[in-house]
């Protein structure tokens, strides 16, 4: 009798955590860092911006509600693949590293890397080899500032305020990152300017947990839509004012 009981309340619980740790069907998990204006950024104490926008577009056309998680840019693909988010749209560059860990969606925006110094600075686009470069850890400017600058210390950090407190405080040389976001800091912080031109273009894309197809499907159907609308060239202008 005893081990029957023991079997039973062994049973329930199992069922109350498997309750308790179950998915709510109706809402749709985004993933994102939150730094990375026009894209994600707060606004009166909520996450707003181009790639949310969009987010709750491909939630509307599910029929699901749109929860979005903020974390480091760096444990988004694990925050994919462990399920604790169901799609990741943080400025994210279609990479073929990122290929073998997430499947990703059709481009929505073409993306410019670009250079950012103090105003007093006299480096130029030819001369950023030996200079000391601040990137976002794992972004893409991560990986060609390693492949490009062997002479320069790297200095990987998870958010782009960090990077330029840094570059003001001269701890930096310069910040290698992308033209929209890049544009808006130097709006707001006095010193600080981008260097003509820019060193590469890439693109961005949602991305997914690999083989999850059926979601896939849907982001792909809404971004079409919005591109044919021109909505995405609407929120990018309606963020970066």
């Amino acid at each position: 009798m005893k081990n029957m009981k023991k079997c039973l309340i062994g049973m329930l619980m199992g069922l109350v955590l498997l309750t308790g740790c179950s998915k709510n069907e109706n809402q749709l998990v985004l993933v994102t860092e939150a730094g990375f204006a026009p894209y994600e950024y707060y606004q009166g104490g909520e996450i707003v911006g181009v790639d949310i926008d969009i987010a709750k577009e491909i939630a509307n056309y599910m029929g699901k509600e749109l929860v979005v998680k903020d974390v480091a840019f760096d444990s988004i693909i694990n925050e994919l693949n462990s399920g604790k988010a169901d799609f990741a749209a943080a400025g994210m560059s279609i990479t073929p590293e990122r290929l073998e860990e997430v499947d990703f969606s059709i481009q929505y925006v073409t993306s410019n890397q670009v250079v950012m110094v103090r105003e007093d600075s006299n480096i130029t686009m030819d001369k950023i080899d030996g200079k000391k470069i601040a990137v976002q850890l794992g972004n893409v400017a991560d990986s060609y500032a390693g492949k490009n600058y062997k002479n320069s210390e790297i200095v990987r950090q998870k958010k782009y305020l960090t990077m330029v407190e840094d570059l003001k405080a001269g701890k930096v040389d310069l910040i290698i990152m992308d033209n929209l976001p890049a544009q808006e800091i130097v709006k707001v912080n006095n010193g600080l300017k981008l260097l003509p031109g820019y060193l590469f273009s890439d693109s961005y894309g949602i991305a997914v947990k690999k083989g999850n197809t059926e979601l896939l499907n849907s982001i792909n159907t809404v971004l079409e839509r919005l591109q044919n609308e021109g909505k995405i060239e609407e929120y990018i202008i309606n963020h970066s004012k």
